[in-house]
């Protein structure tokens, strides 16, 4: 099993949503997540007054497969929340040990359908 960690733009995550259930992957966890990678800051300007973003608003998408279904899940992913400019985020793949439902004590694969 696998955990992804998709660090994505705001305003890709309905898209990311539907595209992981076309592909029948549909639990996930969301956050709201505030970041950056190599660009330092950004400067806005906003009814006239300019500001200095340090830490750039983005979605964390968190969703445990199998490894059978990882490549899948990272390609449907990249689809569509691909610009091709700086900034599209990344994808962090985490083995994970094991899984257990809670309500019925499942184990492994079967803890997560």
């Amino acid at each position: 099993m696998t955990r992804v960690e998709a660090y994505i733009r705001s305003q890709f995550l309905e898209d990311v949503q539907e595209a992981l259930e076309e592909i029948h992957v549909s639990g996930m966890t969301v956050m709201d997540v505030r970041g950056r990678g190599h660009t330092k800051a950004i400067t806005h300007t906003y009814r006239g007054s300019q500001y200095t973003m340090q830490l750039a608003p983005r979605i964390k998408l968190e969703v445990l497969v199998t490894n059978e279904q990882v490549e899948e899940v990272v390609d449907a992913i990249r689809k569509v929340a691909t610009t091709g400019e700086m900034g599209d985020g990344k994808i962090v793949l985490i083995p994970v040990g094991d899984v257990i439902r809670i309500r019925t004590g499942e184990r492994g694969d079967s803890a997560l359908s």
